[in-house]
């Protein structure tokens, strides 16, 4: 027997809230985003899958990727 339940805490919320910016661009850009938690992002990207803990991770690795760095110059 396996149960699920979702975490609604303050703290995960603002977790996630804090990934909206980032967030909305990839899934209009059809990169298959995902929160996990404890609100961690995750999309699709040259065949694999990039997981991000912090946005400071997820900067360093857009500032090396012309094509998701063009996605994020108003965030």
């Amino acid at each position: 027997f396996i149960r699920l339940t979702a975490d609604f805490s303050a703290e995960t919320l603002q977790a996630w809230r804090n990934w909206g910016p980032i967030f909305s661009p990839l899934k209009q850009s059809n990169y298959q985003p995902r929160i996990f938690y404890p609100a961690k992002l995750s999309f699709m990207n040259e065949g694999g899958i990039k997981y991000f803990s912090n946005k400071q991770k997820h900067k360093e690795f857009i500032t090396i990727k012309p094509a998701l760095k063009g996605i994020f110059e108003e965030v």
